[in-house]
């Protein structure tokens, strides 16, 4: 036998907790960042419940008379992350202040 052949393989070692938590950390940015790239539909914006509209009908006729922040890529309705967050934010009720 040879030396090569006796000999044990290396151990693996754990990754100690906190270097999992940044390598998860750096999981969920990278996961945000590909989410940012994500374009939605008007049937799922209304599926997945990410503005306050029931219908996709209503949400593309908002669309169309330019109510609702969109993109038309190509003559197709999609939503973006961004356009979701504007939305959002020109829609929020604000309490009034006392």
């Amino acid at each position: 036998m040879t030396v090569e052949a006796t000999e044990t393989p290396p151990v693996k070692r754990r990754r100690k907790p906190a270097q999992h938590d940044s390598h998860a950390a750096a999981l969920k940015k990278k996961a945000d960042a590909e989410q940012e790239l994500v374009r939605w539909t008007p049937e799922e914006v209304v599926a997945l419940r990410l503005l306050p509209y029931t219908s996709a009908r209503v949400l593309r006729r908002k669309c169309n008379r330019r109510e609702v922040y969109h993109h038309g890529d190509g003559g197709r309705i999609t939503f973006t992350a961004e356009d979701i967050r504007r939305e959002n934010e020109r829609t929020a009720n604000v309490p009034i202040a006392a």
